[in-house]
């Protein structure tokens, strides 16, 4: 585990610690990940993704959801065609396959666009390979 990871890990933790270990000691910890919080790479990404999101179903009929996305838990599910043809992402190489999960109206729809601050720059070198391996065969 990297440094950055372990001190996410720990800030993630923080909260209970005022709990097990009282006060004041528990100021010690608190500060620590009041530190770590204001210090990190800032991004409203994530927060962007949610709005534009949100606009794009106001702004139209509620559309279907894909036919091999809809529960397939009962009897008759089959006959409507539900569940028929989804791809287990864990089964494929990357944990990952060419699989359209949004409603045709929004099939190309991008909402979240991840800056170069901080973990970001990492997630979009993955989504960088993703775009790639929806061509290359492997991951259908």
């Amino acid at each position: 585990m990297s440094e950055q990871e372990l001190r996410r890990h720990r800030c993630c933790f923080t909260g209970h610690r005022p709990e097990r270990l009282g006060m004041p000691e528990a100021q010690i910890v608190l500060s620590q990940a009041v530190s770590y919080v204001a210090g990190a790479p800032k991004s409203n990404a994530a927060c962007m993704a949610v709005f534009e999101a949100l606009e794009a179903v106001k702004s139209m009929q509620t559309p279907q959801v894909p036919v091999h996305l809809k529960d397939a838990h009962y009897k008759s599910s089959a006959r409507l065609g539900h569940g028929v043809g989804y791809l287990y992402a864990h089964d494929y190489p990357d944990h990952y396959v060419s699989q359209q999960y949004l409603p045709d109206e929004l099939a190309e729809a991008v909402f979240y666009k991840p800056t170069d601050n901080g973990y970001e720059k990492q997630i979009s070198a993955y989504l960088e390979n993703v775009r790639a391996w929806k061509n290359d065969g492997k991951h259908q």
